[in-house]
């Protein structure tokens, strides 16, 4: 699908501000320039059904996004750890990632969280925008990035929405899997406390890490991202995104799970999180807490507890009224973030540390 250079600028142009401070803007500029594109795509058909439409549209958009992208932000503070690059490979392919180790980690054993970015993000991006380093230098813990390879995405997307990555050790999570066994191998890991967190696709993919691997991970935070088993194909996806998911034919277990959702979030419909928290308080009998609350000079949002007969979290919901898709409390040093939200970093932190 040949598209002309003023529409692959608008979409360029669009991207980066989504990129940046305005999602909510950008959103509407994608959606004006998509709905300019219909007319180029032949009567009767979408763009999903037009021979290599949506592939094209997206190796069209890509490059060039990130050109002078990050000049633009300011530079997150250098911290005293390591940031190292590593790298995993299996059966279902290689994935680099990257490892922040605290300053304070003297072989000790500590806690593991692994962070999964989302799309076009990568591992020194989502690190700058979520502070999560900053938080393992306060907190003495390991964070592990992995970074979707743009060959198995080409706007690096975990592929949640394949069936084949919805399986255990099976494709994408069998190699998170082995990253997270990875660190936990070659540096001492408290293994009760080893956690799975993402923001959008990778939202989408920690849910499908926690469900598949409940003996590896005590608990899941998910960002503006979708149930597990919510789609198997690309259609089903986008119609996952506007909140009409599918529901898996099998029971799950509820997870230990925290969640954060922006209730302007026009990428991924905020129907996505209260499903995430139905079904993980599905077996609790106890009423949730609902407490309202707003950060200084920014969003209100309504926080929604579910606990278990012992008073311990296990479902807990935070809906950021006003927000949009990024990432709550980040810095603007990272893409996707919103510093006008609570930090949900912090409460992700917070909330995993119930779960020991």
């Amino acid at each position: 699908m040949n598209l002309n250079p003023k529409l692959i600028a608008q979409m360029r142009a669009a991207t980066k501000n989504l990129m940046g401070h305005s999602p909510s803007a950008a959103t509407k500029k994608i959606q004006d320039t998509l709905r300019g594109l219909q007319g180029r795509i032949p009567a009767g058909r979408s763009m999903a059904q037009t021979p290599g439409g949506v592939q094209d549209l997206l190796d069209q958009l890509i490059p060039g996004v990130m050109t002078g992208l990050d000049s633009s932000r300011p530079t997150a503070t250098p911290l005293p750890g390591q940031f190292i690059d590593e790298s995993y490979t299996n059966a279902a392919g290689t994935r680099s990632y990257k490892l922040y180790i605290p300053s304070s980690y003297k072989g000790q054993p500590v806690p593991l969280v692994v962070m999964l970015h989302g799309c076009t993000q990568h591992p020194d991006d989502f690190a700058a925008g979520t502070r999560m380093n900053e938080l393992a230098e306060e907190m003495n813990c390991l964070v592990a990035y992995p970074a979707q390879s743009q060959q198995a995405n080409s706007s690096r997307c975990w592929n949640w929405f394949n069936a084949l990555d919805q399986q255990r050790d099976q494709g994408e999570p069998s190699i998170i899997a082995g990253i997270t066994r990875k660190v936990m191998a070659s540096h001492a890991v408290l293994d009760s406390q080893v956690y799975v967190a993402g923001l959008s696709a990778g939202g989408a993919m920690a849910t499908i890490m926690g469900t598949l691997y409940p003996e590896l991970y005590a608990a899941v935070g998910v960002h503006s991202g979708l149930p597990f088993a919510s789609a198997n194909d690309l259609p089903s996806a986008l119609a996952a995104m506007r909140g009409d998911f599918r529901r898996p034919d099998i029971e799950t277990r509820g997870l230990p799970i925290i969640v954060f959702h922006g209730d302007k979030d026009h990428t991924v419909h905020p129907a996505n999180g209260d499903e995430l928290i139905k079904r993980g308080a599905r077996h609790l009998q106890s009423e949730p807490v609902t407490e309202p609350g707003s950060v200084p000079n920014g969003h209100k949002y309504t926080r929604i507890v579910h606990h278990t007969e012992e008073g311990t979290p296990h479902a807990e919901q935070w809906l950021i009224h006003g927000a949009g898709h990024a990432w709550s409390g980040g810095h603007s040093s990272g893409s996707y973030t919103d510093s006008k939200g609570p930090d949900a970093s912090r409460e992700m932190m917070r909330f995993f540390q119930t779960r020991r």
